[in-house]
């Protein structure tokens, strides 16, 4: 029963409100041309405001972009400045790390010729010692030293096995 309830108060209204309008175009104390008319001037009044109300918030915005753009020019500067100085630094850095790769390179290979004379010098040394010794004759009145070591003992490898299991 609620439901039709206010069904009712919904559609009473709507028959409220076209009377209303009804009543309002009939005892009208004007024409219905001037009514017109009136009607056409105040649509017109709403249609100027809207368009005096559409170019002041676009005049507002572009004041507000034109105010904002020297801070996003300035710090568009000021980000392109650093930018320059990080590739200048880098710059710097290659140019660094190619001299020290350089150098190092350099010194690497100086300490390998340094070594390979070393090399070659202490080969030519022995082969040197080599000859003097081949060049050596022993003496034939050379005695064995007195205190070198003389071992009368058997080695293991000359003594026979008799521990040793037969197969």
């Amino acid at each position: 029963m609620a439901k039709f309830n206010s069904l009712g108060f919904f559609v009473g209204g709507i028959i409220g409100a076209v009377a209303g309008v009804v009543a309002g175009l009939l005892l009208a104390p004007r024409s219905g041309a001037e009514t017109r008319s009136m009607a056409a001037d105040a649509v017109g009044d709403a249609w100027d405001k809207a368009n005096d109300l559409y170019e002041q918030g676009a005049n507002d915005i572009a004041q507000r972009i034109n105010s904002m753009t020297p801070a996003l020019n300035a710090q568009t500067d000021a980000l392109k400045a650093k930018v320059d100085a990080a590739r200048q630094k880098m710059d710097q850095l290659r140019s660094s790390i190619a001299e020290s790769v350089n150098e190092a390179t350099e010194n690497v290979q100086s300490a390998m010729d340094t070594a390979a004379e070393k090399i070659h010098a202490t080969q030519e040394n022995v082969n040197k010692l080599r000859e003097d010794i081949a060049d050596a004759k022993p003496a034939d009145d050379a005695k064995p030293a007195d205190d070198a070591p003389f071992c009368a003992a058997p080695t293991p490898g000359d003594a026979p096995a008799e521990d040793a299991p037969s197969a």
